[in-house]
């Protein structure tokens, strides 16, 4: 009979897989034990093994696809099995809802058709008349604020006269007309938001009724900054014609980019640029909204014949001045790519997020005297076959300050706390797709040798990606060392359920002060970070003196 398998959740926090490669195909043979596929957790890559025998006869999730956990993976039965029953009616659940949230749309799209449709019949956009919208300033507006307008309803306005100040997310910009009439309605008013493309203003011949725009607007008669489209096509090729002669007449002149009454119509920023440059704008060719000179015109504007010319006669009226060098302009092509978020990353983002917004973080740093502590390891690593290192030395130190700070050793819950009676020490592991955290259980109760190869094996597993899910979960503490990489100092977010998080530094030598004289010494920054809800700034840094000691006198530690 064949058995269905589904996305299993391979640690606690999984809540999607992907399958990194399918190691058996559909017609392979499994045995019991066989590795299937593997499936990228959001903590490591991991063998899933097969607990029934039979042949491959399906598989739901391909190599690289993403899946919910209890999802159908696969199906494995006897040779030449029907699975269409069993593929169905795993679909089938999904399928009902969609069909279900179809019908309703249907006909809540049936009901606003028939609705537009009498609105569209019955209201038509009064002639001559154009709805000005909230325009995109930015690539990355999406709303604007009016901060003052220059025009008020009743004034005339002309092409290019300045309607309004528009506040965006980047600057407050002035924002030009592109059409000619009377504003006959503000739809936004001064200090207020409103969405893009949503109505700013009518404009119009006096007297018409603005009403009426309002409602064929509403009704889908009329585009944003446009006439009606029931405006007798005679006068649109009337217009047409008229443009184009406009065109030949003025292209000798300039680009296109003046309007019908001879404005040059360019953005703020592009006029300062142009006056800087001394460039003339009527040579320049606007590639905006109905042909507006934008910053990037400007920019790109590299005038040929009169360049040539003026060059000739600077040359020939002073033939000892040399010609300024042109200012250096970089040039490149822009280009970005994306990369699609492993499982882990999504959980380091989502985990540390939550950290982060909901424990209240304080830090607390202090400096450690390492002179005894270099010498105390020289003296272990002489040993043969031993190896000892500074950040077995915190692991140590840490274990046993928590043994007598337990108010360190908590878990905040919302209506109580936990005080863990163990010692589970985490040390956190970079690897190529994010961070790892091993940890070390009943750190408080091992030498400082069982910690370093404890430490060394853990770290190998997750660089290997053999790490299992259990020899990462249960930290009660944990360390993040970058001594490695020189950082002199840095701050944690807290590795909840964890209570505080301590960060390591790099050791420098430097001048210190010593029995009243100045002299070379080692030193090292080490800072807590602490959830203010648990541990509070006289317990956090009792704690921080305790692990101090230890360090400083590694042999008390031996004790």
């Amino acid at each position: 009979m064949a058995e269905i398998i589904n996305m299993p959740r391979l640690s606690d926090t999984m809540e999607e897989g992907v399958v990194a490669s399918w190691l058996k195909k559909v017609g392979d043979k499994v045995e019991e034990g066989d590795i299937l596929a593997e499936i990228e957790t959001d903590k490591a890559t991991m063998e899933f093994e097969s607990f029934h025998e039979g042949t491959l006869l399906y598989i739901g999730v391909q190599e690289g696809e993403t899946a919910p956990v209890d999802t159908l993976l696969a199906i494995i039965g006897d040779e030449g099995e029907d699975v269409d029953a069993l593929v169905k009616g795993a679909d089938a659940p999904a399928t009902e809802e969609t069909s279900k949230e179809q019908k309703k749309p249907e006909t809540e799209e049936k009901s606003t058709e028939e609705s537009k449709s009498e609105k569209t019949e019955k209201v038509e956009m009064p002639e001559g008349a154009i709805v000005v919208t909230m325009p995109r300033l930015s690539d990355t507006m999406e709303e604007g604020t009016v901060a003052s307008w220059l025009k008020q309803v009743g004034d005339k306005v002309e092409e290019g006269d300045i309607l309004a100040e528009i506040e965006t997310d980047k600057a407050t910009m002035e924002f030009e007309s592109f059409n000619e009439g009377t504003l006959l309605y503000i739809g936004v008013q001064e200090g207020e938001t409103a969405p893009v493309d949503s109505i700013l203003a009518v404009i119009g011949k006096e007297g018409t009724d603005v009403d009426a725009v309002l409602k064929a607007n509403d009704s889908g008669n009329a585009s944003a900054e446009t006439t009606t489209e029931e405006a007798p096509k005679e006068e649109k090729a009337a217009k047409k014609e008229e443009t184009k002669e406009t065109e030949t007449k003025e292209e000798p002149k300039a680009s296109g980019n003046a309007s019908s009454n001879g404005r040059i119509i360019a953005s703020p920023l592009a006029k300062k640029i142009a006056a800087d440059k001394g460039i003339d704008l009527s040579e320049v060719k606007g590639t905006g909204d109905h042909g507006r000179i934008i910053k990037r015109d400007v920019e790109n504007f590299t005038p040929a014949a009169k360049e040539a010319s003026a060059a000739k006669e600077t040359s020939s009226k002073s033939a000892e001045a040399t010609s300024a060098p042109a200012p250096f302009v970089p040039a490149g092509e822009e280009s970005s790519e994306e990369a699609k978020n492993s499982q882990m990353r999504k959980t380091i983002a989502r985990r540390l997020g939550e950290s982060k917004f909901s424990a209240p973080h304080y830090y607390l740093t202090v400096e450690l005297d390492m002179d005894n502590a270099i010498a105390s390891r020289k003296t272990i690593n002489a040993i043969p076959d031993i190896k000892v290192s500074f950040n077995d030395m915190i692991v140590k130190a840490c274990a046993m300050a928590l043994r007598k700070h337990p108010q360190v050793n908590t878990t905040w819950n919302d209506a109580s706390t936990t005080y863990h009676k163990h010692i589970h020490v985490g040390v956190a592991v970079a690897v190529d797709d994010g961070l790892l955290v091993p940890v070390l259980k009943f750190a408080d109760q091992m030498s400082l040798t069982t910690i370093g190869a404890n430490v060394r094996d853990l770290a190998g597993k997750a660089r290997n990606k053999k790490i299992s899910p259990a020899e990462m979960e249960g930290s009660t503490f944990t360390i993040s060392n970058l001594g490695m990489f020189g950082i002199l100092e840095f701050t944690s977010i807290i590795n909840q359920p964890n209570s505080a998080i301590l960060s390591v530094g790099t050791i420098v030598q430097k001048p210190v002060v010593k029995n009243g004289e100045i002299v070379v010494g080692n030193t090292m920054k080490v800072t807590l970070a602490c959830d203010h809800r648990t541990v509070d700034g006289a317990t956090g840094a009792q704690f921080l003196q305790t692990v101090k000691q230890y360090v400083e006198n590694p042999v008390t530690m031996l004790a």
